[in-house]
């Protein structure tokens, strides 16, 4: 009797989500076929599968930064990409590199890396951190990518707890107000922002 393998199971020997195999079956690009509530695949289409998998995997590299006084950390972010993509046997096709806001939901790098997904010319994109990405909405942004069947890969997690998250999102929308209000280099905007730090360092205080 062949042995079948679960949806849950294929996703996670693949290193894509169930989602995604079960959007396969229904597509007709994986052999499955329903058992009660679960899709099940036969074991020789799991190791097909692998084969496939085991070819090449091509890796998209994204790193970012806010202003151009932090270009060496963007280049260093491109060396920790590079060598993290080399470690895992991947094979480099792109590496996108840009300043702009995290906020900032038109940036040319993002566009481009959508385009590139939604024509199935990379298979990860690998970040440093996931606020490299976004700054907001980072699982919305990881639901889209697997939906063109591109998993996000991170370097680092940040273990930060809910208040250092809260402090650093409101440093960044004041950060980006600012900017907008007076101008990224204007002394205002310096001003203000250096006001707001100080005002969030006696909070923390109390």
């Amino acid at each position: 009797m062949p042995k079948y393998y679960k949806a849950s199971e294929v996703a996670e020997l693949l290193n894509y989500n169930k989602t995604t195999i079960i959007r396969w079956i229904k597509a007709g690009k994986i052999k499955g076929q329903k058992i009660g509530r679960d899709w099940r695949i036969p074991e020789d289409e799991v190791k097909r599968l692998l084969g496939e998998k085991a070819e090449v995997t091509r890796a998209v590299l994204y790193a970012r930064v806010s202003g151009r006084d932090q270009k060496e950390d963007l280049e260093t972010q491109l060396k920790l990409l590079e060598q993290y993509a080399v470690g895992k046997g991947y094979q480099i096709v792109e590496e996108i590199k840009e300043i702009a806001s995290g906020l900032n939901e038109n940036r040319k790098g993002l566009k481009k890396l959508i385009k590139l997904a939604r024509e199935k010319k990379f298979d990860v994109l690998i970040i440093t951190y996931p606020d490299r990405l976004t700054r907001f909405g980072f699982k919305y942004l990881e639901e889209l990518f697997s939906a063109y069947d591109v998993r996000i890969e991170t370097v680092f997690t940040k273990d930060k707890t809910p208040k250092e998250e809260l402090v650093e999102d409101l440093m960044t929308i004041i950060t980006s107000f600012a900017g907008r209000l007076y101008g990224l280099r204007s002394h205002k905007n310096r001003k203000f922002v250096q006001e707001f730090k100080k005002l969030l360092r006696e909070v923390e205080k109390e």
